[in-house]
């Protein structure tokens, strides 16, 4: 990765400053860094300034680590990457924070804060000022797909902090169909989104662009396979399909002549964030194939994926197909899986049976950095 440094066995770092030190004088100089006086200090000794390399690297925010198998110092820059789910299915271990169906994160960068998804009414707005997390200040929103519980946020989110500094980032199309999302439940079971009996039941968005632009937001449509949005941030979309994916024939698009045909979801997308270890993947809902975005985002950008979070969309799907999913992982080498929403008790289940060491439950106020 790009912030990644390496050094040879020097155990100390020269500057040679020329500070205008009388010959054969010592001096001892105050390090600033980005204007912020440190403890370091530098010694200087004959008009050139040294001072320890562990010291001054730790003092920048990098990592210093002795590879004894390849007798180096190995200097790797610390991630500024943190990753704040704000709402999902549940809380866990985080009784303070309200649930909600569906799925929202907030991705803070050095430069960035970034809004994915928003999950189903807003509790989002709630659980961020619960756990001191400024939204006013962020800039951009990626949304995954048209679906309520994804979208059903944005409205009270712009309604509570306004559109000015901010841009929504939506795959071009977004809005075509937004109103026209169903579910057809063919058994009667009882979801957030169902009543218990069978039959066709809405799952889009209630509101249009036209609302959006009333409120002033600022809205880029992606009509790429993917667009870097901020430094280290790619959105990916248009995800290459494994000719043996099938899509839920459950989730439907009504036309206007009121037919029914399986939702091709060409309007998701997920978000890849650059780190030192490697990829750090979110996807809302992976109604595309989870196997499908992680395949596509490695492939494209030729990095290693190193976590996944989000939900998988492996509710419904078989063990077969839940095995080649945690195969696929395992292949990848993916290091941390932050299992949410829709992912389902059995792929669940396997991943932590089968990945132990790697997989997490991702809930209500989890918090994600890279180790």
């Amino acid at each position: 990765m790009k912030h990644k440094r390496q050094a040879a066995a020097v155990l100390a770092c020269t500057l040679a400053l020329g500070l205008g030190a009388t010959a054969g004088a010592r001096s001892m100089y105050p390090i600033f860094i980005n204007g912020e006086e440190t403890e370091l200090a530098g010694n200087t000794v004959n008009g050139v300034t040294t001072i320890g390399l562990r010291a001054l690297a730790e003092g920048l925010g990098f990592q210093v680590e002795f590879d004894q198998e390849s007798s180096a110092i190995r200097i790797t820059r610390e991630d500024e990457v943190k990753i704040t789910t704000l709402a999902e299915n549940n809380n866990g271990s985080n009784e303070a924070l309200e649930k909600e169906f569906g799925f929202s994160a907030i991705i803070e960068t050095g430069n960035d804060k970034i809004i994915f998804d928003t999950a189903k009414a807003g509790q989002f707005l709630k659980n961020a000022q619960a756990m001191k997390i400024d939204l006013a200040d962020c800039n951009k929103m990626v949304l995954s797909h048209t679906h309520y519980d994804h979208c059903g946020g944005v409205i009270p989110y712009f309604d509570t902090y306004g559109a000015e500094g901010k841009t929504l980032f939506v795959k071009k199309g977004f809005f075509d169909k937004a109103d026209g999302k169903y579910y057809y439940d063919s058994v009667g079971q009882k979801f957030d989104f169902t009543d218990g009996t069978k039959g066709y039941f809405p799952v889009g968005i209630n509101f249009d662009e036209q609302d959006l632009l009333d409120r002033g937001v600022a809205i880029e449509y992606l009509d790429t396979s993917s667009v870097k949005i901020a430094d280290g941030v790619t959105v990916y979309g248009s995800f290459d399909k494994d000719p043996s994916f099938q899509l839920a024939p459950n989730m439907l698009e009504k036309g206007e002549d009121g037919t029914y045909e399986v939702d091709d979801f060409d309007e998701e997308v997920a978000v890849a964030v650059e780190t030192s270890k490697g990829l750090v993947t979110l996807s809302g809902c992976s109604h595309s194939g989870i196997l499908n975005i992680v395949n596509t985002i490695q492939e494209r950008s030729g990095e290693k994926v190193y976590a996944v979070i989000g939900g998988f969309h492996l509710l419904d799907a078989d063990e077969a197909t839940i095995q080649e999913t945690i195969d696929r992982f395992k292949e990848l080498g993916v290091q941390q899986i932050g299992l949410s929403h829709c992912t389902g008790p059995k792929a669940t289940a396997m991943f932590q049976e089968q990945m132990p060491e790697q997989t997490f439950l991702n809930t209500t106020g989890s918090v994600y950095t890279v180790e």
